[in-house]
C-alpha cells in the first residue's frame, strides 16, 4: 500500500511528514513548533497563547505606577538597613510582584512584568535623584568642584542601585513564571 505524497499547507512545493496534532494540517518542519504535547502549526500555537493573554489595556499603568510606588517606598527603607537590605529585597521584590498581581485582578500577558520592571525602574531612579539632590545643592550653592564628594556620591548610590537590582529580577521572575 502506498501513501499518497503530501504538501505542506504554507508551502505547497514542500513534501511533508508532519501534521498538526491538534487540527491535522499538514505541515513542514519549518512552519512545525514543537510543544510538550507534539507538533503544531503557528495558527495553532498564536490562538492558544491568546486563551493565556487575557490583559486590558487599563493592566499596564496599573503595574507601572503599582510598581514605581511600591519599588521607589522599598528602596528608600531598604536603605536603612545597609547590607542586610539585600537579604530583605528579594522577598519585597515577590511581596511587590503578588500587589501588581492583585491590582490587575490576576489577568496576564508576557507584556506585563516588563511593564512591571519599568516602573520599578522609575521608582528606583527617583529614589537616587532625592538622594542625589543634597549633593547637588552644595556643589551649585558652593562653588566647590564635585570631584570633591565624588566618593561619598557613589557610596550613597550602590546599596540604593543593589536593593533594585535585586528587588525587580526577584519580581520579574516571579511574574513571569507564575502559572495559573
Amino acid at each position: 500500500m502506498t501513501e499518497s505524497v503530501i504538501f505542506c499547507d504554507n508551502h505547497p512545493t514542500r513534501e511533508t511528514t508532519l501534521r498538526c496534532n491538534r487540527c491535522e494540517k499538514p505541515i513542514c518542519a519549518q512552519c512545525a513548533i514543537q510543544t510538550p504535547v507534539g507538533y503544531r502549526c503557528k495558527e495553532c500555537v498564536r490562538g492558544q497563547q491568546k486563551v493565556f493573554d487575557n490583559t486590558m489595556a487599563i493592566d499596564y499603568p496599573i503595574a507601572v505606577v503599582v510598581s514605581l510606588v511600591g519599588v521607589g517606598f522599598a528602596t528608600a527603607v531598604l536603605d536603612f538597613l545597609g547590607f542586610w537590605g539585600l537579604f530583605v529585597a528579594p522577598i519585597v521584590g515577590g511581596g511587590i510582584a503578588e500587589i501588581i498581581r492583585w491590582a490587575v485582578r490576576r489577568r496576564r500577558s508576557r507584556r506585563l512584568p516588563l511593564m512591571a520592571i519599568l516602573g520599578g525602574v522609575g521608582g528606583v531612579l527617583i529614589y537616587l535623584a532625592t538622594r542625589l539632590i543634597p549633593y547637588v545643592t552644595y556643589i551649585f550653592f558652593t562653588g566647590e568642584p564635585a570631584f570633591i564628594g565624588l566618593g561619598s556620591i557613589l557610596l550613597t548610590l550602590i546599596w540604593p542601585v543593589g536593593y533594585g537590582i535585586v528587588m525587580l529580577s526577584t519580581m520579574y521572575y516571579r511574574m513571569r513564571g507564575l502559572r495559573f
